[in-house]
């Protein structure tokens, strides 16, 4: 049985080989480039992101990457953004009185965490979705790393009235509540780095990798 094939983007930005080294643990067979075939046609596209809001959209613009998410998306085929991968997902990001756009996939604004200590660095739990793919099989006090000031506090998509399944969505706490993680179809998302969240972050990995194979 071949192993899905994932595609980890290069758009200058995020932990890549650290990102690659945990996704072939997870199984999976990984490629990291900025190609818009390979990216747009693999089983699976990981965001990673690291640094402020508007200098990652920056440099995924400039490999278009906003426009292969979108054209992956359309097609139902899966994203996972990771940190600042899944902030520029949002409408837009605020850091220091600069306001960004972002891809615009999801609703809202990326915002300051109300936190007396900045960044959230280090080990929280998070209070997961129910019937999560991303952390089924993982205990209620897991722990995940973090390392960020910002992130999207509130979730502004209406699904009320629509076919649509509603999205998945974990949250924890630093300050005030804000988003952890995201299922939305083909689009997942993660505020924390699996790639250094140890065992548990290895489990989320494989969930992925399997769901997109």
């Amino acid at each position: 049985m071949s192993k899905p094939a994932i595609t980890v983007l290069d758009y200058g930005s995020g932990n890549l080989r650290s990102a690659q080294r945990a996704l072939e643990r997870a199984g999976a067979e990984v490629t990291v480039t900025h190609d818009r075939d390979a990216a747009t046609n693999c089983d699976g596209l990981v965001v990673p992101g690291v640094g402020a809001f508007a200098a990652c959209m920056e440099g995924l613009k400039a490999v278009k990457g906003h426009r292969i998410i979108g054209q992956r998306l359309a097609g139902g085929r899966p994203v996972l953004g990771i940190c600042v991968g899944m902030q520029i997902l949002f409408e837009r990001g605020v850091e220091f009185g600069v306001e960004a756009d972002g891809c615009g996939e999801w609703p809202g604004t990326v915002t300051q965490l109300p936190a007396q200590v900045l960044p959230h660095m280090g080990w929280n739990t998070v209070e997961a979705a129910q019937d999560s793919v991303l952390f089924d099989g993982l205990d209620a006090d897991t722990r995940f790393y973090f390392v960020h000031s910002y992130a999207a506090q509130t979730w502004d998509m209406d699904n009320d009235g629509t076919p649509l399944e509603a999205p998945k969505l974990t949250w924890a706490t630093h300050g005030g509540r804000f988003l952890a993680a995201i299922e939305n179809g083909a689009l997942s998302a993660t505020q924390f780095h699996p790639e250094k969240s140890g065992d548990a972050g290895a489990h989320l990995l494989r969930n992925w990798v399997r769901s997109v194979s």
